[in-house]
């Protein structure tokens, strides 16, 4: 879902970059005077661990590749505001340093895996927690990238430049990710559970539903 350059038509672009500062502004906002002293490092852990997963590509038929986007376990450790700017920061980083997804697009990128990813996964695993843990977590990894590829299926469809419109892109996108969603489940949810066993306190959004 690292879109490059040359796919969205420049007012496309604009709109998610100004959609995406606009969400990365209020979540600074509704950061500032609330992060306890230990959050402030796990946003760089997380932030860290999830960029070297990102660049763990593996190849899958049709000259693509796959990886764990993240934006869901973002979401559960550190809230929906804190996911949000670790995600951006990643996906910047990533972006200038490393070419991964194009700099016109990067609010596009933004706007899909670190915004609808990160505060989807989070409502879902907030929503359904108290019913089952790992059901929960499967599901936040598993809509968060689905309906993150869906948003990037229609900026694309939308697009005048991209050869093929709306109706083809987002099926595509939709279906194919559908599929690997399921990885992305199964790892959020192994993660998770690994971090409720033992670290449990640093699960924001755990701590949250007990409130």
């Amino acid at each position: 879902m690292h879109i490059p350059d040359g796919f969205l038509d420049l007012w496309i672009c604009a709109l998610m970059y100004v959609i995406s500062a606009v969400v990365i502004g209020y979540s600074a906002v509704k950061l500032k005077g609330t992060l306890e002293s230990k959050q402030v490092p796990l946003i760089g852990v997380v932030a860290a661990g999830i960029f070297a997963a990102q660049m763990l590509n593996w190849p899958i038929p049709g000259g693509t590749s796959a990886h764990l986007v993240g934006g869901a376990i973002a979401g559960i450790l550190l809230g929906p505001y804190a996911g949000c700017l670790s995600m951006a920061s990643v996906l910047t980083i990533q972006c200038l340093v490393f070419g991964d997804g194009g700099i016109t697009a990067l609010g596009a990128n933004i706007f899909n895996m670190g915004i609808v990813d990160v505060f989807v996964g989070y409502a879902v695993f907030r929503a359904l927690r108290n019913f089952n843990q790992d059901a929960a977590t499967f599901l936040a990894g598993w809509l968060g990238i689905w309906l993150a590829a869906i948003a990037c299926g229609i900026e694309i469809g939308v697009s005048s430049i991209f050869k093929y419109e709306i109706g083809v892109t987002v099926p595509t996108m939709g279906i194919w990710h559908g599929i690997l969603g399921i990885v992305e489940g199964i790892i959020t949810m192994l993660v998770i559970r690994y971090i409720a066993l033992r670290q449990p306190d640093i699960i924001y959004a755990a701590k949250e539903v007990v409130a």
